[in-house]
């Protein structure tokens, strides 16, 4: 049994970080939300290891459960060569986890009347009216191309099913050609210029008929910008951002902020973490807002986004979107196909949401039904309707070590109630 004392010194902790974070989820004992503090400390041991072993550099770890902070713990480095620790606070580059706030922005227009999804993104984008498609020749080494039987809709860039990808087999060359990139690191330019580079270029298959990760949601961020006569940066602190709280999540990173910037690290040919990338200044200035794969941001901001999910398009008052709108993201739109990623992120696929639909095929320990994404750097984040949880988990390594996998597992452990 754990001690009383031991229970209140974590309360006592707990309650320090949610004043310090001015945050209106409370900070509870796990126990109060049907959650094991033993059990939790399987999940502490883990994170230390890994880091303590310089598997990776550090972790932010965050649960919660009914709508409150069960667990809210970082480990490790922010940056290993300065010596800078790992906090609550430290911010990350979210890659990939950029994309469900990009498709939340969408259906918020979506909402207001502005399109349909079966709508052709090239009412908006007129570049896409008359797109092809790449066909390998019997080798695979070539190609020759075919007219798209049909145009893009925007349900298709939600979902993936556009033709578009990131670059790789037969794209790889033509998408370095012309320039076109994840937006991962600088880029130059706008996202109505980049966009407008890839609408030149090939698909990978016909509209609808494969799922195919890509730039989709690149072509959705210049939508946005075109529906709504903002740039995407300006409508997302305005209408996502500003709203939710989320006051550390943008595209341009304020230089004061820069030292809170968790640095990317990878390990080299012998094992041991090095700096990974570009300087990070660059963040400060950059022009070309990926709507894929662009945002900065921190554990808590995130939270506020997925708990908005969670609660059906509404966080501590304020309705971003409708409960319909958020069943229909959250529901599987690819039919028969499934996800690039369905061992890690669901087996089937909504609208900027990994969904598992599938019981031991392809899941860990986790509920049927959750939703969430991933980020390039190792972020992550799901959310289990059933249970009322949320598990946010950031880091900024390539290191191939499935923690985030054992987060999970080790967050449903814990479960006792």
């Amino acid at each position: 049994m754990i001690s009383r004392k031991v229970i209140f010194t974590l309360a006592a902790l707990l309650l320090c970080v949610s004043i310090a974070f001015g945050q209106t989820l409370p900070a509870v004992k796990p126990e109060v939300v049907g959650m094991s503090s033993e059990r939790l400390t399987r999940l502490d041991k883990v994170l230390k290891q890994y880091t303590d072993e310089k598997k990776i550099p550090g972790a932010v770890a965050l649960i919660t459960r009914h709508g409150k902070i069960a667990y809210f713990k970082s480990f490790g480095m922010a940056d290993l060569e300065a010596g800078i620790p790992m906090k609550n606070d430290s911010m990350f580059r979210i890659a990939s986890m950029s994309k469900p706030i990009t498709t939340t922005a969408v259906m918020m227009l979506y909402e207001e009347g502005r399109f349909l999804l079966s709508d052709p993104i090239s009412k908006f984008i007129p570049e896409f009216s008359d797109m092809k498609v790449i066909v390998p020749d019997s080798t695979g080494k070539s190609y020759m191309l075919v007219p798209a039987k049909g145009e893009i809709t925007i349900r298709q860039l939600l979902n993936h099913t556009s033709g578009i990808t990131y670059g790789g087999g037969l794209h790889a060359e033509l998408y370095k050609n012309a320039g076109i990139t994840a937006g991962l690191t600088p880029t130059q330019g706008t996202i109505g210029e980049m966009v407008k580079k890839l609408a030149a270029l090939p698909l990978i298959s016909q509209p609808g008929e494969e799922f195919w990760y890509g730039l989709s949601n690149d072509v959705l961020g210049y939508m946005v910008e075109v529906v709504s006569g903002m740039s995407f940066d300006k409508f997302l602190e305005k209408r996502i951002f500003g709203p939710l709280g989320m006051k550390d999540t943008c595209f341009i990173l304020p230089r004061e902020k820069l030292p809170r910037l968790a640095r990317l690290y990878r390990l080299n040919d012998r094992g041991i973490l090095e700096k990974w990338l570009v300087d990070p200044e660059y963040l400060c200035s950059q022009t070309y807002f990926s709507g894929g794969a662009g945002l900065v941001s921190t554990a808590w901001d995130y939270l506020q986004f997925a708990q908005m999910i969670l609660n059906g398009g509404q966080l501590n008052g304020v309705r971003l979107l409708s409960r319909k709108t958020v069943e229909l993201m959250t529901a599987n739109s690819i039919g028969d196909l499934y996800t690039s990623s369905r061992y890690e992120n669901g087996d089937k696929f909504g609208y900027g949401f990994g969904i598992r639909t599938e019981r031991g095929v392809y899941d860990e320990l986790e509920s049927l039904g959750i939703v969430g994404w991933d980020g390039y750097f190792h972020t992550r984040f799901w959310i289990d309707p059933k249970e009322e949880l949320i598990g946010v988990f950031m880091m900024q390594s390539d290191a191939s070590t499935k923690i985030k996998t054992r987060f999970r597992v080790l967050v449903y452990q814990a479960i006792a109630d």
